[in-house]
């Protein structure tokens, strides 16, 4: 059955693909940094934020002190970049705050944040494995064969794909020897703040432990972005005819 959603504003969808859709072309009608100056946006959004913190409770909440005005920013962290709509409130603290999570009014399990944590502690690690393939492997022009399908690719055209074990295996098996499959301990990860647009680990050795766990068990390859990765997907341990390497 589809979820409607309402809100404060007055503003109601039948379902909640509906609203993301509106908050999505919302934020495409704004440029990077700038504020958002329609009346109507801003009582969505103000609205959106009260949803916020009434359904998703587990940090501070985003209105704090009362808003000033929104904005569209960029969410930067290890190795990835996207825009998303920010709070300037009325004390002049500024935060991070997603539409998605409010209208789908679901924070994240312990399980995804451990998730991101895993991703951003390897994140570094990834950027320098590709390009070191590029430089090693690149031809005249600086591309290289995607793995799939031999069609040669540009940097900025390929993905690193975690081909055995899938990165979510690894994260499983990592907590796994550490005994945290029924969840992960109290100040392992970064809790709720603002401007944290994701979060890591606490604690630098469990960074380091997970990048040794990936690192020794990890096969990983280079692909095109464009290609079908369904064509691989029935096979358990596929075969890789050029597999990238973690260390020089």
């Amino acid at each position: 059955m589809a979820k409607a959603i309402t809100l404060s504003s007055g503003r109601s969808w039948k379902t909640q693909t509906a609203a993301l859709a509106h908050f999505k072309q919302m934020l495409h009608r704004y440029a990077d940094d700038q504020v958002v100056e329609g009346r109507d946006d801003q009582d969505d959004l103000l609205a959106l934020l009260e949803r916020y913190d009434a359904i998703i409770a587990h940090g501070p909440a985003k209105i704090g002190s009362g808003v000033e005005y929104f904005l569209r920013r960029r969410n930067v962290g290890e190795n990835f970049s996207t825009p998303g709509f920010w709070v300037h409130r009325t004390d002049g603290t500024d935060t991070d705050f997603s539409y998605i999570d409010a209208v789908k009014g679901q924070p994240k399990s312990n399980a995804q944040e451990f998730y991101d944590a895993c991703r951003g502690a390897v994140a570094a690690d990834l950027l320098a494995a590709k390009k070191r393939h590029f430089e090693t492997h690149g031809d005249s022009s600086g591309r290289v064969p995607c793995d799939l399908s031999d069609e040669m690719i540009s940097f900025g055209e390929a993905h690193l794909d975690h081909a055995y074990p899938t990165f979510g295996q690894l994260v499983v098996g990592f907590r796994a020897a550490r005994g945290w499959q029924h969840g992960v301990p109290a100040g392992i990860l970064t809790p709720p703040a603002d401007a944290q647009t994701a979060t890591s680990f606490l604690d630098a050795s469990v960074v380091d432990a997970f990048r040794q766990f990936h690192s020794g068990a990890v096969t990983l390859r280079i692909v095109s972005r464009a290609t079908n990765l369904a064509m691989s997907a029935e096979q358990r341990r596929p075969r890789i005819k050029r597999p990238v390497h973690l260390e020089a």
